[in-house]
């Protein structure tokens, strides 16, 4: 393959990458990585999640230990 196809390839699967992530109505923020007001933190979504069952403690079965 030449180069000029390698380069013409890489370009189309780009902007059918593009295309497609744009189109998918996907929150897409091609800003990099945000700092103070406007960073989101994980707890904040946690609190605004709805409630659900507790899960189950994590507690290895007798037979996993090894001695």
């Amino acid at each position: 393959m030449s180069n000029r196809s390698i380069i013409i390839m890489v370009l189309v699967l780009v902007g059918a990458t593009a295309y497609l992530l744009f189109k998918s109505d996907g929150n897409i923020d091609m800003g990099g990585e945000k700092h103070g007001a406007e960073a989101t933190h994980v707890e904040e979504a946690k609190k605004d999640a709805p409630a659900t069952a507790p899960a189950a403690p994590a507690v290895a079965p007798a037979a996993d230990v090894k001695k």
